[in-house]
């Protein structure tokens, strides 16, 4: 893996600072994977589709797409 820099909303970077290791895991698996998808120019709705698929693959539940995804 190779790191990059982007500018995210403030509270963004807190959350993901303050979060456990495992919970910043499954955000990486989900921007890499979204980053990737955006630039093979992918629609949103296969974007999604693939997600669901890859975070079964990897073993992120719904319940644990659905934590990541809510409003702390």
């Amino acid at each position: 893996m190779e790191n990059i820099t982007i500018p995210v909303e403030p509270e963004i970077a807190k959350a993901y600072r303050e979060a456990e290791p495992e919970k910043q895991q499954n955000v990486l698996l989900i921007c890499n994977f979204i980053l990737k998808e955006l630039f093979k120019n992918t629609s949103f709705e296969e974007i999604v589709q693939q997600i669901r698929q890859e975070a079964e693959e990897n073993g992120l539940t719904p319940e644990i797409l659905e934590e990541l995804l809510k409003d702390e």
